[in-house]
């Protein structure tokens, strides 16, 4: 089982750009399909983007489509997820997980509950 760590959150003005990283240890990494999450105060956990194990399939909650992407290198065992164009409403802390069906080379769950692995978070903050 993978163990997931989360790093790359701060604090940013609208319009900002951020480029959040997942990184593995332990496990095989690219087993594993591996989704962003984010979490805002009083709300629950939504999907944000998730990629295919080989890096060939990705999908994108809509409110972040054409700001946001999702990229691996399986090499270095780590998942980026690049924040452009940032809004107050992106604010929340952003988690990392792997999916629970390994060895897919298209699937990409948007239900939180195909995931283990939960890393810890990051915070990310957009506000003026």
């Amino acid at each position: 089982q993978l163990q997931l760590a989360e790093s790359g959150g701060g604090l940013v003005q609208p319009g900002g750009s951020l480029r959040l990283s997942c990184a593995a240890s332990r496990g095989t990494f690219s087993y594993y399909g591996i989704s962003w999450f984010r979490q805002a105060p009083g709300k629950e956990r939504e999907f944000v983007a998730g990629i295919s194990r080989n890096g060939r399939s990705s999908d994108y909650i809509d409110s972040v489509k054409g700001r946001f992407t999702i990229s691996r290198d399986n090499d270095k065992r780590t998942v980026y997820l690049q924040m452009n164009s940032l809004k107050p409403e992106d604010t929340a802390v952003y988690y990392c997980a792997a999916d629970r069906k390994i060895l897919s080379d298209t699937r990409i769950a948007a239900d939180s509950r195909e995931y283990e692995s939960w890393g810890q978070g990051t915070l990310v903050t957009v506000s003026s």
